[in-house]
């Protein structure tokens, strides 16, 4: 299906059934908290591309989640240039517009390319995370040696985690969870991670 502009409430709908991948529609990703308190709509200007680029995050990287750790939830996902302004004018965890470009805003490209993003828990990951909150790194080394992600961010409350595809992944892993801070930049998979996380195999 081919969607150039969303001029009208139907033209919306449609957009929202469009199938991403075998789990997957465009509707799952569109709500927002943001755009519900403040009344600004979450749509994008380049639908097409918003198709493209969910696509290949869903298919590369959701499902895959999916089928290893069964149901994963959507916190935050697509974000429209308005609606991620308002976020970061009013100090609602949303960085600026420029940097959310080929991230949580998919239809715009970054310097590199263009990408998407979407905020996930895996509910069941939560027992094990609750037992120690360090285990977070089992999940990411998982990820890191079995997905071609561009970068993960993981935060404290429910382990939720930003997960992006990009045309040219960057490969980062990044914690707000202690330890604070970046625990790979750029590094290919390698067998010596699977020592890390013996309880996910």
């Amino acid at each position: 299906m081919t969607i150039k502009k969303i001029s009208s409430i139907s033209k919306l709908e449609d957009f929202g059934r469009v199938q991403l991948s075998k789990s997957f529609f465009m509707r799952d990703f569109l709500y927002s908290e943001i755009a519900n308190w403040y009344g600004i709509p979450n749509f994008p200007d380049h639908p097409d591309i918003a198709i493209r680029t969910g696509t290949e995050l869903c298919q590369q990287l959701l499902e895959p989640l999916q089928e290893k750790f069964g149901r994963i939830t959507i916190r935050s996902a697509y974000r429209s240039p308005s609606v991620n302004q308002m976020g970061n004018e009013q100090g609602h965890n949303c960085a600026t517009n420029e940097k959310n470009f080929a991230s949580h805003i998919w239809d715009y490209p970054d310097a590199k390319g263009y990408g998407a993003t979407a905020c996930i828990v895996i509910p069941s990951f939560l027992e094990l995370y609750e037992k120690d909150q360090a285990n977070w790194q089992q999940l990411a080394y998982w990820i890191h040696n079995h997905l071609n992600y561009s970068h993960l961010q993981f935060f404290p409350k429910l382990c939720a985690f930003n997960i992006g595809w990009h045309e040219q992944p960057a490969r980062e892993i990044y914690s707000y969870i202690q330890p604070k801070g970046y625990l790979l930049r750029g590094e290919a998979a390698h067998e010596k991670f699977e020592k890390f996380y013996p309880n996910l195999l």
